[in-house]
């Protein structure tokens, strides 16, 4: 088990989905955001079954981030109830999960 987590949200359009990515990697609280696009989301909306295009956000990072992650993408986002959710990330290339730390370690001085 490792401590980096991807952390899926959803977004209404490529700008947004672009603004919240560049926004987390450039402050330093994910190492990587892929955008898939665009992604055909069905759910159930104040009742209502919503059938809608959506770009997902794939988002790499630790699990102490996902706060301050959580944080920019409620002020960042168009939705009311935006999803934000963090899957463990169990296992992978050393390599990668140390550069993966080393992106959204603070910088030293």
């Amino acid at each position: 088990m490792t401590d980096a987590v991807v952390i899926l949200v959803t977004a209404g359009s490529e700008t947004e989905a672009e603004a919240i990515a560049k926004a987390l990697v450039e402050e330093r609280l994910a190492a990587c955001v892929n955008i898939l696009s665009p992604i055909r989301s069905i759910y159930c909306w104040q009742g209502k079954v919503a059938d809608d295009r959506e770009w997902l956000l794939v988002i790499k990072t630790q699990a102490e981030r996902f706060a301050a992650v959580e944080a920019k993408v409620q002020a960042l986002h168009s939705y009311q109830v935006p999803e934000v959710i963090a899957l463990p990330i169990v296992a992978g290339a050393e390599g990668y999960l140390r550069w993966l730390q080393e992106s959204v370690s603070e910088p030293r001085p």
